[in-house]
């Protein structure tokens, strides 16, 4: 059968387009996934997104060697189900700033704006907590503050406050910086995932066909037009094609540049060295590679049973089972703070994430102790830094080439640095005596120097999955989509719709700007 749309990956984008694009019982949809369904249960206790990790719910890949990070390749979690890494993630819902889209259509990026992108925003909302211009109610994704709070939230907000950054209720309201509780895409004590948000509504709809287990190798091309994709099915090795119309990448910061690639459409040198033809000289492909990095910094509590380090006992799970109640309805990461650590003003460089539980590594949850503690985690918000996502061959099951360059340009190491020293101020404050177990962080121990800055940087600096921009949209010459359409410059039948297209990563969380983006893709897609 020929389909009228091709969504390759059901991650956050993928779900929500596969949505819209099927509300017309006459389109005929195809929704791809690498991953499995979304059933395991793990997915839907919030608390539990840290035993996600290394499974196979998860791509588990790894960068290249980090020059400014002592060598080290740093875990990328990367979500492998229906839902992509909304089903893995931290479920925090922060939109950005404003400026950020404006910046976007000062690039030449028009509708892009943040006047342009609001609505979309507020049409997928449905936000418990507030109501008013900037929200949406109603919407099919559940907005909300945890239901289970520790003390420590709190007094990360008075501690912002001994440093000069003000409590702010709403990130995603009138203005962005301060500090304040995290909204998330939780809704009655389970995660609302793109899967269970988009996808679970519209499993009864005739016109939408998923297909699971299925990793696709290549775009199938006729001229300069896509005209479907071939790929394999877990477990066999024949090749089988899909036709449609119109095909939509939506595989993300990774691998939607690798299917490009695969297909012959990017630099056409690195093509060529791996054996590829190439179909379309497209440089900007998998080039313009940015994303968030945050240090670990935390402490040991002198309390017992407050942390989220304590949370997976017996009781609480038997509380989150029958009652939807306690700490595993709730996400560990409580609260933030934005902050514009140059100039106070309303465009933030850093950001920092408050979590009531604490580890030393926070990939490993074998790693984490079995005491109260807390972790704050300063984290680059607009890094100058670029990377680039590449083929190491022509094998489609290959993992791609990760390098994100992190920190490499110096502004970026200057401003992580005085997040770190803004972090322990926060720490050491008035607000965690009582709390705080000693007068010192556990992590980094030692004295606070600036060697000892600058090895826990290089030492405990990790991504937060936030990849964006290897197929921006723009106008310059390393511009892959246009603004207008998102469909690939050259080529028909083909759009990208997913985290690649943004030209500079946003100033926050970006989960929530991947669902406005897909909201306006679909809009896009159907006003043709």
């Amino acid at each position: 059968m020929k389909f009228d749309y091709i969504i390759v990956g059901a991650g956050t984008a993928g779900c929500v387009l596969a949505h819209r694009l099927s509300e017309n019982p006459l389109n005929q949809v195809l929704l791809i996934e690498a991953g499995g369904d979304f059933r395991d249960p793990r997915i839907s206790m919030p608390s539990a997104y840290s035993l996600l990790n290394h499974t196979y719910l998860n791509w588990n890949y790894y960068t290249v060697p980090q020059p400014f990070l002592g060598g080290r390749r740093l875990y990328q979690p990367r979500g492998k189900t229906v839902g992509g890494s909304s089903a893995i993630n931290c479920m925090a819902y922060i939109r950005g700033n404003r400026a950020d889209y404006d910046q976007w259509a000062a690039w030449g990026c028009d509708g892009w704006s943040y006047q342009d992108v609001l609505p979309y925003f507020k049409k997928s909302e449905d936000n418990e907590d507030f109501q008013n211009e900037y929200h949406g109610s109603g919407g099919l994704h559940r907005v909300a503050k945890n239901r289970h709070l520790t003390i420590f939230g709190d007094a990360f907000i008075q501690g912002c406050g001994t440093v000069g950054i003000p409590a702010n209720p709403d990130f995603n309201g009138a203005k962005q910086v301060g500090a304040g509780l995290f909204q998330f895409n939780i809704q009655d004590g389970v995660r609302a995932s793109g899967a269970k948000a988009f996808i679970q509504p519209a499993l009864s709809r005739k016109n939408l066909h998923i297909q699971s287990s299925f990793q696709v190798a290549s775009l199938v091309m006729q001229g300069d037009k896509v005209t479907g994709i071939k790929g394999y099915k877990l477990g066999t090795k024949t090749a089988t094609e899909f036709e449609a119309a119109e095909v939509i990448l939506s595989a993300g910061a990774f691998q939607s540049p690798q299917i490009l690639q695969l297909s012959g459409i990017g630099d056409s040198a690195e093509l060529r060295s791996l054996g590829i033809d190439s179909r379309l000289d497209l440089k900007g492909v998998g080039k313009n590679l940015s994303d968030h990095v945050f240090v670990n910094m935390n402490a040991q509590a002198s309390t017992k049973g407050q942390s989220y380090n304590v949370a997976l006992g017996v009781k609480n799970y038997l509380d989150y089972t029958f009652k939807k109640q306690g700490p595993l309805t709730s996400s560990p990461l409580e609260a933030a703070a934005f902050y514009d650590s140059v100039n106070q003003s309303d465009v933030p460089d850093l950001q920092f994430h408050f979590s009531s539980a604490w580890a030393y590594d926070m990939y490993d949850y074998s790693k984490m102790p079995l005491s109260d503690g807390f972790t704050i985690l300063p984290t680059l918000l607009k890094p100058k830094s670029r990377g680039t996502v590449s083929l190491q061959s022509a094998r489609f099951d290959d993992a791609p080439v990760i390098d994100p360059q992190y920190l490499a340009a110096a502004e970026d190491r200057e401003t992580l640095k005085r997040g770190m020293r803004i972090a322990r101020d926060i720490v050491l404050s008035s607000a965690f005596d009582g709390l705080r177990k000693g007068t010192e962080l556990n992590y980094p121990a030692g004295e606070w120097t600036e060697d000892l800055m600058q090895e826990h940087m290089e030492q405990a600096t990790e991504c937060v999955y936030h990849p964006v921009g290897t197929c921006k949209m723009g106008t310059d010459a390393e511009a892959v989509c246009d603004p207008s359409t998102l469909r690939v410059k050259g080529l028909k039948g083909l759009r990208v719709a997913d985290a690649s297209i943004m030209p500079d990563v946003i100033s926050g969380n970006t989960n929530a700007a991947v669902v406005m983006i897909a909201e306006k893709a679909a809009d896009i897609i159907l006003s043709k």
